[in-house]
């Protein structure tokens, strides 16, 4: 194509850079405009990503208003994204959305029909889709590798403290959330995906640590949730940020006919005469630093659905499901009772 995409992006820090750098690397896009609070700060991740000519606002209206703009990239705090998102969508822009896309069931409802009225393309940032090892799983649940799925467990484990670059306002009630709308929703996320059923109800329980690196969290940083599906399948999910342990992302997944065990599989009707685990070797979500989430994919995605009018499976209208999960958790936990869904 003659024309490349424009981009802009709010957000210039660390999943913002990130960001940066995926498009860069598209050949159908071009970052055009970085907005932030901090003309300093925007060019600094300028030279660090080794971005040459765009340009600067600290007004994200006014870089709305550009007509080269096509798709806003929103990696803000996580209390400024729906605004953003809404502005974006009303001034006729694509969204790359990174999570949480709410905080609440009445900012997630606002965005979700602006998003429909606008009928735009949006992807929200569950990044992990794009991670090799989902990328094998999802194949192999669809091939019958280990039969219909009737439990699944996946879990995120990573303690968020000082230590942490988000740690300052993510232990805000107001703009972290909650353990799994700050970092768990990609596990909650990730069973969705790989059990393709819609979730009917939620029972969920939270706790938190006595560690005083975490004691400043307004919110327990510790879930645990039980989820029911429509079909009869059970879901749980477990969300902890106040642990002191290196990063896990757990995935389990029994079959009628196997298991899947992070990159192990038990697939006796594939693998006749198998007496152990087969284990694959692919790159796993096994890190909480952003470089290493596969952010050109996710972004090779968006473009590919602006370009040919496609819908993306991890849209906004996807992502209220997920978040509906995450919500209904945290209402869950502090009601002592389990929630129906759907919320909105």
């Amino acid at each position: 194509m003659d024309k490349k995409l424009g981009v802009g992006v709010v957000g210039p820090g660390w999943s913002g850079g990130e960001h940066v750098k995926a498009y860069m690397k598209n050949p159908n896009s071009e970052v055009v405009a970085i907005c932030g609070r901090n003309e300093g700060r925007i060019k600094a991740k300028m030279k660090e990503v080794g971005i040459e000519k765009c340009a600067i606002y600290t007004d994200y209206e006014q870089m709305l208003k550009r007509d080269d703009i096509d798709i806003i990239s929103i990696c803000t705090p996580n209390d400024r994204h729906v605004k953003e998102a809404v502005m974006a969508a009303q001034a006729g822009k694509h969204i790359l959305l990174e999570k949480p896309i709410a905080l609440n069931v009445a900012e997630l409802k606002e965005l979700r029909d602006a998003v429909r009225k606008a009928k735009i393309k949006t992807v929200v940032g569950f990044v992990l889709r794009w991670n090799p090892l989902f990328e094998t799983i999802k194949p192999l649940i669809e091939d019958d590798a280990i039969g219909r799925v009737f439990y699944g467990e996946v879990d995120y484990y990573h303690g968020i403290g000082p230590w942490y670059k988000q740690y300052e306002w993510n232990v805000k009630k107001n703009v972290g959330g909650s353990s799994f709308l700050s970092a768990g929703c990609h596990a909650v996320d990730g069973l969705r995906w790989f059990l393709d059923d819609e979730a009917v109800e939620v029972t969920a329980y939270s706790t938190r640590s006595k560690n005083q690196s975490f004691e400043l969290y307004e919110y327990d940083p510790t879930m645990v949730t039980i989820i029911r599906f429509k079909s009869g399948i059970v879901g749980k999910v477990t969300s902890s940020i106040d642990c002191i342990t290196p990063y896990v992302f757990n995935i389990h997944l029994l079959g009628d006919k196997g298991t899947i065990r992070n990159n192990q599989l038990y697939a006796p009707s594939k693998m006749p005469g198998q007496k152990g685990f087969a284990v694959i070797p692919t790159i796993l979500p096994d890190s909480g630093d952003v470089t290493h989430h596969p952010y050109l994919g996710e972004i090779d995605h968006l473009v590919d659905c602006v370009l040919n009018d496609k819908e993306s499976f991890v849209n906004v209208e996807d992502g209220v499901k997920t978040h509906e999960i995450c919500l209904a958790a945290e209402i869950s936990a502090q009601e002592c009772r389990s929630v129906k869904l759907p919320l909105i």
